[in-house]
């Protein structure tokens, strides 16, 4: 396709907006010239997404230009999923891993649901399968099958309830059953054995080896010298921290919770222990916000760009393109409408 230099440069304004307080490559920022560069890619994907009756959904750890330059909605696993299940769109990009686009095509089966990326997986889906859940549960008849989003189709439609990192206490806690499989996240499972007690909830919580090879990586020791090298710092952890992280940060919640703790907070620095894909978007979003080095990046993630969904868009290749067992999509499906049946309202 081919644009005008008055189209090119009207969105090149537009990203330049968006974009201005994040960088494009370490230590540079965007700028008018950059967004000059990709501002026929963003103009080409919105008119592939006019032909193709297409919405993107863009996870708040793919890079900015994605979020801001062609989503039409952004946010994390749990806010992503619902806009997938209301979708009424032909077609369904989902920027972000491949078990977020299964979810989005258990909820939404009509649609053709599209990942940039076939290779985009996730530590944690990949730690477990569904053979493995069968086992766990032979073993323990009693108990819940629980697991966590980041999990595949076929683990999935094995389990009880899905959760996510925003609603897992307050699900978990409401199960009528003492014994729970949570699936397959480790320090998640450290993490959520700890506020159940501090709840007074009695639950005996089984749990598999996996970790996200974002969150695992950060430690308390990083808190305690940042803390004394930025004073009046606030730390922000997400759940699949290590139970120590989750102790000495200020606040741990799931991305978006993060994200509203940031905004409705006042402190002259934050450390950020998560993705640094969100904290792009507290830079967009809370430009007046100064935030402390220490993020990490998903390489998983990163594999998104505009050239992918661009090509996806023009003529999605097999390994693009998600497909499910209607059995287990069916399966699938129950656990994770169970989810929204329980989750607190937000």
């Amino acid at each position: 396709m081919t644009f005008s230099d008055q189209e090119i440069e009207r969105e090149a304004e537009r990203l330049l907006r968006a974009l201005l307080w994040v960088e494009c490559q370490p230590g540079v920022r965007w700028d008018h010239e950059a967004c000059r560069r990709v501002a026929p890619l963003t103009l080409e994907i919105g008119a592939l997404k006019r032909e193709r009756d297409a919405v993107i959904l863009t996870h708040s750890y793919v890079d900015p230009e994605i979020v801001y330059g062609v989503g039409d909605f952004r946010g994390d696993s749990y806010f992503l999923s619902q806009q997938a299940r209301d979708c009424r769109a032909r077609t369904i990009v989902f920027a972000g891993v491949v078990f977020m686009a299964e979810t989005a095509k258990i909820l939404s089966p009509q649609a053709t649901v599209i990942v940039p990326d076939g290779a985009s997986g996730c530590s944690l889906a990949d730690s477990i399968d569904d053979s493995m859940v069968r086992r766990l549960r032979a073993l323990h008849p009693d108990a819940a099958v629980v697991c966590y989003i980041n999990s595949s189709a076929a683990v999935k439609a094995e389990s009880d309830v899905c959760v996510t990192s925003g609603n897992v206490y307050d699900i978990v806690a409401g199960l009528p059953e003492r014994k729970i499989i949570f699936v397959p996240d480790r320090l998640m499972a450290d993490n959520l054995r700890a506020e159940l007690k501090r709840r007074g909830v009695t639950k005996e919580i089984i749990a598999t080896d996996g970790t996200c090879i974002v969150h695992d990586r950060f430690d308390a020791a990083t808190i305690a010298d940042a803390r004394q090298r930025f004073p009046g710092l606030k730390v922000v952890a997400h759940p699949e921290c290590a139970a120590d992280v989750a102790a000495a940060a200020d606040f741990v919640g799931s991305t978006g919770a993060m994200m509203r703790y940031v905004k409705e907070t006042a402190a002259p620095y934050y450390l950020m222990l998560t993705e640094c894909g969100l904290v792009g978007r507290l830079q967009v979003e809370t430009p007046e916000k100064r935030f402390v080095s220490g993020c990490r990046l998903c390489p998983y993630m990163k594999l998104n760009s505009l050239e992918k969904i661009r090509d996806a868009l023009r003529s999605p290749r097999p390994d693009q393109i998600v497909t499910l067992d209607e059995g287990l999509r069916l399966r699938a499906a129950r656990a994770i409408e169970r989810m929204f049946a329980l989750a607190p309202a937000s």
